[in-house]
């Protein structure tokens, strides 16, 4: 028997169960049971022993070996580095064992973790380093390669000669003592505001407890209302194949969070490619697979899919970017009884807010679904009034894992953060029956395949360029990414898209370069205030 949503969730959340909630001294709900601090969760994973925590290629790591790893790392953080509560540690690697063992250990000794996205260039690294005040680097010898300044802990360092070996430290087995409250700083993501110019989301010990128990409430709630008992799958251990960078909050606190938390297993790796996902799935006996939707899009697509027994895999799950409708068609066609799901996060709310599955999803598969229990959603105007349901205007949300600000920009944080509520820049609005739609997005950007390319980034790279007159950067529809990365120019001097291609190269990550150009010989169109009127221009290239 199936029950509604809001049974579902009286019954999970009423006094005593595992999801019961409280509240803080300034009114917003938690999860009464979550742990308090990161390291309150670490701790636990020592009972979890000889379970496979990690696989990488032919690579494993016991839940044992990695609490061990961390505990060595932690205590040459404190002893060779002289990090301290509050230091932060910079950690730029691919999705290796290493990353998920540093993050730990940082975060461990009440230092801030700093993950910096893999596919920055050396001047995008050099901005996160300087800005956030790092006092090292945690690194692949990749990554080293581009990065100076600063003490380096270098593992899989190829060809690179410099920093200090990975495996060069003193085994211990304890973590270095060290007083830790739920307040206290614990990550900083950099996320690229409008502008162009990023911003460290500053995230607490609080954030990080309480995102694993929002995951896993989304989970259960979808188990208690397709008319499951949880008590019947909670021993069913998950085994979740990561699609996406570690360095991404989809990938740190929706999978490897929630994975530590309820000791599963997380298989990583080298790049996403969908047909080693698929001999992934088959060997290692993989039961949900987390990602954005070009991963869920590109899986169910190749043409060896029938190939593979892939029967163990349970449930395919997906957000960071927008799901078109056609997708839950495809899967359900040619993946049936595996539980699709789609949910919205963003950086600034240690990702899962909004949660879609079963057959809620299958009725409103358009919907980002319904805000998790411990969220509170509002639209609001551009001056901040509530408005009615149904109307368009600005997500609003509130609470326990959206983050404490900004680092160094309470300008930024003021603007955000208003009253406790953020503000995200999405335009969306809100059903009779609880259900969130995002219309579009305020913010200016494109998202391909899970990235952010914000516009005005790409368009100041391209001002940098001595034939560009004017610039804008667009989103180009496609089915397999989302969107591309396109742009109308205006020229001064003969170039041709190569050319502006090689030379946005030096300045820019390979996924922020347009795909495509258009040159225009007349002016762009603006309005009164100066602003480009994109909607003209996708209307005059794209045709829409």
């Amino acid at each position: 028997m199936t029950i509604s949503h809001d049974q579902a969730q009286a019954a999970l959340t009423a006094p005593g169960q595992l999801f019961e909630m409280t509240e803080t001294s300034g009114g917003v709900r938690i999860w009464r049971h979550a742990p308090a601090t990161f390291r309150a969760m670490l701790e636990t994973t020592a009972f979890h022993g000889d379970k496979t925590f990690v696989v990488y290629e032919d690579e494993r790591l016991t839940y044992a070996e990695f609490f061990r790893a961390t505990a060595t790392l932690a205590h040459a953080l404190r002893d060779v580095f002289g990090v301290r509560k509050g230091d932060r540690v910079a950690i730029a690697m691919r999705n290796y064992p290493e990353w998920i063992v540093s993050f730990s250990a940082v975060l461990s000794i009440g230092a801030v973790a700093v993950p910096l996205n893999a596919w920055w260039t050396a001047s995008e690294l050099d901005h996160a380093l300087t800005d956030s005040g790092a006092l090292l680097a945690i690194t692949d010898g990749e990554r080293a390669e581009r990065m100076s300044g600063l003490p380096l802990i270098v593992t899989r360092r190829g060809s690179f000669e410099g920093g200090h070996d990975w495996d060069s430290f003193e085994p211990k087995t304890t973590l270095p003592p060290v007083d830790l409250s739920p307040d206290d700083p614990a990550t900083i993501f950099y996320t690229s505001g409008t502008t162009g110019r990023s911003k460290g989301a500053l995230g607490s010990h609080r954030n990080l407890g309480q995102a694993p128990m929002t995951v896993a409430y989304a989970i259960t709630r979808g188990v208690v209302m397709s008319g499951k008992d949880p008590a019947e799958t909670a021993g069913q251990r998950r085994v979740t194949l990561l699609t996406v960078p570690l360095f991404h909050v989809t990938g740190c606190f929706a999978v490897l969070m929630t994975t530590m938390f309820t000791g599963g297993g997380l298989v990583l790796m080298y790049k996403w490619d969908p047909g080693r996902a698929l001999e992934l799935i088959e060997r290692e006996r993989v039961t949900t697979m987390s990602g954005v939707p070009t991963n869920a899009w590109q899986l169910i697509s190749h043409p060896s899919l029938a190939k593979h027994d892939i029967s163990s895999l349970t449930a395919v799950s997906y957000g960071g970017a927008p799901a078109p409708p056609k997708l839950l068609e495809r899967i359900n066609e040619l993946l049936p009884d595996r539980a699709p799901t789609n949910g919205y996060g963003m950086t600034e709310t240690t990702a899962l807010a909004i949660y879609n599955s079963g057959r809620e999803y299958a009725a409103h598969p358009d919907s980002i679904g319904r805000p998790l229990a411990v969220m509170d959603v509002k639209i609001c105007d551009p001056t901040g009034v509530e408005l009615p349901r149904g109307e368009v205007g600005e997500l609003c949300l509130r609470g326990p894992i959206v983050i404490m600000g900004y680092w160094n920009r309470p300008d930024a944080t003021a603007e955000t953060i208003v009253d406790g509520w953020l503000h995200t820049g999405d335009l969306a609005r809100i059903d009779d029956e609880g259900f969130v739609y995002i219309v579009d997005r305020a913010k200016d950007m494109v998202i391909r395949g899970g990235e952010n390319v914000y516009c005005a980034e790409v368009e100041a790279a391209l001002f940098e360029h001595p034939a560009i007159d004017d610039a804008a950067v667009i989103g180009i529809p496609d089915d397999e990414l989302g969107e591309q990365v396109g742009a109308v120019v205006r020229i001064t001097s003969p170039v041709t898209a190569g050319d502006l291609q090689a030379f946005l190269r030096t300045r820019l990550a390979e996924f922020k370069i347009p795909v495509r150009f258009w040159f225009h010989e007349e002016e762009l169109p603006r309005n009164p205030g100066g602003k480009i009127l994109k909607t003209v221009l996708r209307r005059h290239v794209l045709g829409r």
